[in-house]
């Protein structure tokens, strides 16, 4: 199946502008993420380089990655001492179009990816050929699709998940799970509002520079939320 997407994505450009000076709500996502990321990383559609940079700081073993030329330039840019590389997740002939990569990474990510392919399963089994033994798989992607509005359209998410939709894709590219969890409750009313009430596209800097000075409240706040409640949910999956 091939990947639709779009060549040059404006209005995820535009989001990924926005967020790229929410330091604070940047730093809480990587700090999220990083206690499953161990030995050799890969990520998975490094965008313009949001999170990537934070991994970079400590010298992480990393390979950075996407589908666009737009963004691969950035990354190349921005990171010239770092392995980028152009990578098309379901790729017909992914075994053989990336056989260097096969079985090389000790933890896979991807961050607000799997939502904008449509054989999400396919994705996820060929991140599963990505990883060593033992490896680990981290996604995170938007929860429940009652949220879904006009930044979802614009952005070409396919779907948002919950617990059960996100664990299911995980079993069925032999994964055995390991961690689930909801993230950034008090993005809720946010993306609600922007998106259905206000009838956003994409995400506003303005509106994204207010929430990420909030940021230190919303953390304590998400505590008592992510057996059950976000914005995003994050599963780790071990190979």
């Amino acid at each position: 199946m091939k990947f639709d997407y779009k060549e040059i994505d404006e209005e995820g450009l535009e989001t990924l502008e926005a967020i790229t000076e929410a330091h604070q709500f940047n730093r809480w996502m990587f700090d999220t993420i990083r206690p499953y990321c161990q030995g050799k990383i890969l990520e998975i559609g490094s965008g313009i380089g949001n999170i990537s940079r934070y991994f970079i700081e400590e010298d992480a073993d990393m390979t950075l990655s996407d589908l666009r030329s737009n963004y691969l330039a950035a990354l190349n840019e921005q990171f010239p001492s770092t392995r980028v590389v152009c990578m098309d997740l379901v790729h017909p002939d992914f075994e053989h179009k990336y056989a260097d990569f096969i079985g090389q990474y000790d933890s896979v990510f991807a961050l607000n990816v799997v939502e904008h392919i449509e054989d999400h399963v396919q994705a996820m089994k060929n991140i599963n050929k990505l990883l060593k033994s033992g490896g680990k798989a981290i996604i995170l992607v938007p929860a429940f699709q009652s949220l879904y509005n006009k930044i979802d359209k614009e952005l070409y998410h396919f779907r948002r998940y919950t617990f059960k939709t996100l664990k299911e894709i995980f079993v069925d590219a032999s994964f055995r799970l390991e961690k689930s969890f909801y993230f950034n409750t008090m993005g809720i009313p946010a993306w609600f509002i922007g998106g259905k009430l206000m009838g956003d596209s994409t995400v506003k800097k303005s509106k994204m520079s207010l929430y990420n000075k909030m940021v230190p409240v919303f953390k304590l706040i998400d505590i008592p939320f992510k057996g059950f409640l976000g914005l995003s949910v994050i599963t780790v999956g071990t190979k």
